[in-house]
């Protein structure tokens, strides 16, 4: 498969995430329903892609409960340092962000643009396996990295950062799949650590939408839409991994 071809999908990717986080920013009067949509589609992510895919990858190298106990690893990792970043500090009653939230912030959309990373690298691999498995991967991908965009926004937002930072942080985890994609034409990273590095993210995921976004987006609005929108994220995103393959 052509390297032009693996950087057409990638830049593919790009704007997928730039759309998502336009949206993000456009519908920021209505953040918590998006929120809400966006705690559904994480969690999705991890529990109908990124663990099975870890699974799959890893299973000829290591056993089930090695990779879940990464996943496992993944999630506490996240839970000590967001609470690390955090300590001491909260929201107020007026909602009023505190001196560690952007910390927060920085600590998630970083996450998410490293995960974005994995998508253009995951993208050069499944190409380099074969075009079939790239054409699977590509379509998941383009799925994640828009809501990865909403996410990135919503992440530095809500945790007390302007929209110019969030926008910031969206050009970085928009060009993150094309590093990622790149990094392929020149790395190799072997199926065994790729799996293992999988099953961390989606530890890191399911702190993100289940400890982080979840409880924001039912704070202080009507908790019956807001979960209907979160069942619906991960509807959606279910949907289009198994549509994908």
């Amino acid at each position: 498969m052509s390297p032009y071809f693996i950087l057409l999908i990638a830049l593919a990717a790009a704007g997928a995430t730039l759309i998502g986080g336009a949206l993000a920013l456009r519908l920021r009067d209505k953040l918590h329903l998006v929120l809400g949509f966006s705690a559904g589609a994480v969690i999705a992510v991890a529990f109908f892609d990124l663990i099975p895919e870890s699974i799959d990858l890893g299973l000829q190298y290591h056993s089930v409960n090695t990779i879940l106990t990464f996943t496992a690893l993944g999630f506490f990792a996240y839970t000590i340092l967001d609470r690390l970043i955090t300590l001491h500090t909260h929201s107020d009653d007026e909602g009023v962000h505190m001196h560690g939230a952007p910390r927060r912030a920085l600590v998630g959309a970083g996450s998410l643009s490293s995960h974005s990373f994995l998508d253009g690298f995951a993208i050069g691999l499944a190409f380099q396996a074969s075009p079939v498995i790239g054409g699977i991967v590509a379509v998941a991908v383009l799925t994640h990295d828009f809501s990865d965009g909403i996410n990135t926004v919503n992440l530095v937002i809500k945790n007390g950062g302007s929209r110019a930072l969030a926008f910031k942080w969206l050009l970085v985890d928009a060009a993150a799949p094309i590093l990622g994609a790149a990094a392929t034409l020149f790395i190799r990273v072997p199926e065994s650590a790729l799996s293992l590095i999988l099953a961390v993210f989606a530890g890191f995921f399911l702190y993100i939408g289940a400890s982080d976004l979840l409880p924001e987006s039912h704070h202080k609005h009507p908790k019956a839409l807001t979960t209907v929108l979160t069942l619906l994220g991960a509807f959606v995103l279910y949907l289009a991994i198994q549509i994908a393959g």
